[in-house]
């Protein structure tokens, strides 16, 4: 899809991510990594129906592949619309030659994590003049053993109604003030066996999936 909005604000997003400096093998890193700045040259060219036209004429046949023109581009992937529920899936393996191998480093993430700097600074649902999009942690989802076999256990944090979350999830609509972490209790599940744990151990494990819902 062509999009015909105004090229100054086409890389501008809510919050300066150049003041992130994130750490790597953080969450934070992957973010920035993901949606960084990209150049498109050489075979990575974009194929521009502007440049055709103005080149052959708008009555030539543009899909002749001789007559094409490609120029070069920037691309960035940014959210465009903040979700109630953040997902975020950490690719956890790497090719080792023909095979593949599992990542068991661990990867920090906050209680509290902040979208803005990775959302367009015209993202559709975040009210005009804010600079923030703040998500608390409430599950993990984490995985041991190998690429062949493994067992998954959870972190679920157990916490009062977010009636502001709800009010996001059935309308579209937030009003939530909050800036902290929900309150509430953490436990870790194993099949059928569950025991409460401190925020500390939910912090240090090797997250797969991380669970986040909207507070701002």
């Amino acid at each position: 899809k062509v999009s015909m909005d105004d090229p100054e604000m086409a890389f501008c997003t809510l919050a300066n991510r150049e003041e992130l400096n994130p750490e790597e093998g953080s969450i934070h890193h992957c973010l920035y990594q993901f949606t960084r700045n990209e150049t498109l040259t050489e075979t990575n060219k974009l194929l521009c129906d502007v440049c055709t036209q103005r080149h052959c004429g708008p009555k030539n046949n543009i899909k002749s592949e001789k007559k094409c023109v490609y120029t070069n581009a920037k691309k960035q992937m940014l959210i465009s619309l903040a979700p109630p529920i953040l997902t975020l899936h950490l690719k956890r393996f790497q090719h080792a030659g023909f095979n593949l191998r599992k990542v068991n480093r661990h990867i920090k993430f906050p209680e509290v994590i902040d979208l803005a700097p990775f959302c367009t600074a015209k993202c559709k649902n975040v009210a005009e003049g804010n600079t923030k999009v703040l998500y608390s942690l409430y599950g993990v989802v984490e995985h041991s053993g190998t690429m062949r076999s493994g067992h998954y256990t959870a972190y679920v944090k157990m916490r009062a109604m977010n009636n502001h979350l709800s009010d996001l999830v059935l309308r579209g609509q937030s009003q939530a003030l909050e800036t902290e972490p929900v309150k509430g209790q953490w436990f870790h599940i194993s099949d059928t066996h569950v025991q409460a744990v401190p925020v500390s151990k939910v912090l240090s494990s090797q997250a797969y999936l991380l669970f986040y819902e909207r507070l701002l």
